[in-house]
């Protein structure tokens, strides 16, 4: 049976909030991509999350909150936490702490942190109101493909393997949370940037926030999602470039359109090259070159000049563009 799409009304609300108080699986919109959540206190639940999903145990689950008082139920804070939480929530920031007993192992995947969200959009607040429950949820999506920011992206993906999504329109943002590692408050890092930039949280803290560069390993448990070098990714050959050319079978993919009148295998993520345009279009983009029947996918990178947005476009592209 194929999961059906609920439209946004009260009654739909609250019958998928007592599906995931149940232990069900609900898609749910958030201002970064679709997630794929789950009672994030029940393991059973969270494990048909990782079999949904064919994500691997290693990589642990991002846990969706209503608030800093919800969130401290679950984590032990610190003053800097609590800082960078009171400027961002709601919105597009994971911040990484030492976990609270009442979280499960496989939210953590073992570890002894735990990454805690609380979402801007309106509906996955609704929810987390209505529900009562903290909600554990990565992209929704097949592990390690491009993450959906469309109801009928997930359909597409995981139709086959859920039964409800909420329908939330299309994703403000369009690429997933910056990730702040504060478990040691001494040594703020970014372990996946986002929306909310280094620079943003350097000056709330006070301090340099460094980006972890380094890509982990696929058998090592992974502080946060986003951390292995083959992510987000067409299934198609994805080559970054820095101009697109026309080849045989190729689809090509500028940040900005281009003037005239294109053949139909030239795509375009901003009419003006705009960073927030960029986000919002990438995962669309990609997702229709990679069903165009292409052999190659060649997609514009980023000028090394560029701000802003620019070090999650470049890293979200980087990953999607890496080879098994």
């Amino acid at each position: 049976m194929k999961a059906r799409i609920h439209a946004p009304t009260l009654s739909n609300l609250q019958r998928l909030a007592a599906v995931l108080r149940r232990g069900g699986l609900v898609a749910i919109p958030t201002e970064t991509v679709y997630g794929l959540a789950a009672h994030a206190l029940d393991a059973k639940a969270c494990r048909a999350i990782f079999q949904a999903k064919g994500r691997p145990a290693n990589d642990p689950l991002i846990v969706h909150v209503l608030d800093l008082a919800h969130a401290e139920e679950l984590a032990e804070f610190n003053d800097a936490a609590r800082q960078v939480a009171r400027r961002f929530w709601p919105g597009p920031l994971t911040i990484v702490l030492p976990k609270k007993s009442c979280v499960p192992g496989i939210v953590t995947s073992g570890g002894d942190t735990v990454a805690l969200r609380a979402p801007a959009h309106p509906l996955a607040r609704q929810l987390l109101r209505l529900a009562g429950v903290p909600l554990a949820a990565p992209s929704a999506n097949p592990f390690s493909y491009i993450s959906p920011t469309t109801a009928a992206h997930v359909q597409q993906g995981l139709g086959r393997r859920i039964r409800h999504i909420l329908d939330g329109g299309s994703c403000t943002v369009g690429v997933e949370s910056t990730v702040l590692d504060l478990a040691n408050p001494s040594k703020p890092r970014i372990l996946r940037p986002g929306a909310i930039t280094a620079a943003q949280l350097a000056k709330v803290l006070k301090r340099k926030v460094p980006t972890k560069t380094r890509s982990a390993k696929s058998t090592a448990r992974l502080l946060s999602p986003g951390l292995l070098d083959r992510h987000y990714s067409p299934r198609t050959s994805l080559r970054l470039t820095g101009r697109p050319a026309a080849g045989k079978l190729t689809a090509l993919i500028f940040l900005r359109q281009p003037a005239g009148r294109q053949p139909a295998n030239v795509y375009w993520l901003s009419q003006r090259g705009a960073l927030d345009e960029i986000a919002r279009n990438l995962y669309r983009v990609l997702r229709e070159a990679d069903t165009g029947g292409y052999r190659e996918i060649q997609l514009e990178k980023l000028p090394a000049t560029a701000g802003g947005l620019a070090a999650a476009l470049n890293d979200r592209m980087k990953r999607a563009a890496a080879k098994l």
